[in-house]
This record gives structure tokens, sequence and C-alpha cells, in this order.
């Protein structure tokens, strides 16, 4: 089988810059790598987006995401032919019907993430809809406790905004089901509790690992980030 091109899709709050060093170990290591702009625009167009991206790459890909990237992956990889392995870095893998807070309360953990959301409508949005986003003064507790202040501060200057109704928007046939899957557990997680990554991981039939991090484990702890997508990318 082909070696597979690796497609790492961001959540919510971020950009695709946060793969920075995980990109670089997957070409230093031979593979071809994407990190595309994930719209968050809405959960079911952004996994038509991924989708569509992933069918223009010739050969298997594995699908990374992160966050709500999680939600993004597994809603855009059930008909993906080429879909060879998810991969779930601190992220929902939502089960059919279910929105991210269903999901978010498997487990029996706790997140204070939605108290410190500041809604900031956006031209056209619907009425009652607007982008959110972490409200800075909590950014790096929230999602980067353990990333160096000065990176903190510039990453909550510069998050992208989700539209808040994808937030609660229930999630179609998962791709989990189909396509084998490996869940990192982010163990110190502030934005998705760890029971409840776990809890999912466990639903999904995923080859399970855990890493002392924050929520942005891509960023604070690369190395075994990095190693849990090429153990997909190699056993797959």
């Amino acid at each position: 089988m082909p070696q597979p091109t690796i497609i790492l899709v961001h959540g919510a709050f971020a950009d695709a810059s946060g793969w920075r060093d995980v990109a670089d170990g997957l070409r230093h290591s031979g593979y071809s790598v994407y990190a595309p702009a994930n719209p968050l625009r809405g959960l079911h167009s952004d996994a038509d987006y991924i989708k569509s991206f992933a069918a223009t790459i010739d050969g298997p890909v594995v699908l990374v995401g992160h966050s709500y990237g999680g939600c993004v992956i597994t809603n855009a990889s059930p008909d993906l032919p080429n879909a060879q392995a998810l991969v779930y870095i601190a992220a929902y893998a939502p089960d059919e019907g279910e929105t991210l807070a269903d999901a978010g309360n498997l487990g029996g953990g706790t997140t204070h993430l939605t108290e410190h959301l500041v809604a900031r409508p956006y031209p056209g949005s619907p009425e009652g809809d607007a982008d959110g986003y972490i409200d800075p003064a909590y950014f790096h507790e929230l999602f980067c406790a353990d990333v160096d202040p000065e990176l903190a501060a510039f990453m909550a200057q510069a998050q992208r905004g989700v539209v808040l109704s994808g937030l609660v928007t229930p999630s179609g046939v998962p791709g989990w089901r189909s396509v084998p899957s490996w869940c990192q557990v982010s163990t110190n997680d502030a934005a998705i509790p760890p029971e409840a990554e776990r809890a999912m991981g466990e639903r999904a039939g995923a080859r399970i690992s855990e890493v002392a991090a924050s929520h942005a484990a891509m960023i604070s702890q690369p190395k075994a980030t990095l190693e849990v997508i090429l153990a997909a990318a190699r056993q797959s």
C-alpha cells in the first residue's frame, strides 16, 4: 500500500500554524503533509470542505483532528474512499446525533470553557448566531496552560472564531465506525474533559494513548503527538 498523505485539521480558537512542529516532524519522516484552514463556519460545511480537500489527493490519507477538528474529520470520513485512518488529538469524536456538548459530558468530567466565551456577530450572521472566541483573560488557562505565556498571549490575540451554532449541531454518521482510529488524551486538558476524550476513544474502538498536556498538545508536546500520528500512518 502506498504511503499515506497526512491532513492536519485544526479546531476552534486556533489556526493551522499550531501544527508547525508536528508537520515538520512528519515531513522529516518522509510524509507529505497538508494543514488546510478549517473554515469554522458550521460542522457539516466544514466537514464537506475537508472531505473535498482530501478527495483531491491521490492515494490514502490519514485525517488528524484537534479539538473541534475531531468532529470535522468524524463527519468528513464515512464516505471518503481514501480515508485510511483517523487520529484524534485532544479531540471530539462524536457519535451520530451528538452535539459537542453531549460528547463533552461523557465520562463525568467538567470544563469551564463555555463560561468564558465572547460572542461577536459577523456580517450576515443569522439572528441569534455569532462567532465565539475564548476570553483572552482565560485563554492561557483553558487552552494552553503548559505553553509559554508570551506565545499563549499571542495565540489568544490571533485565535479564530468559530460559529457558535456549529457547536450545537448534531453530528452525522461517524467515520470511526468504519475507519481505524487513534486517540491521544490530554490528561491536563481544561477545554475538553480528559474523561470525555477517553470515553469517546473507547467507544470508537480507538488505540488510546495519554500525554500529560494541556488542550494544545500538538504545541506543548509535539513529539508525543507526532508519535501517535506516525503509528497510525505506519500501522493502518
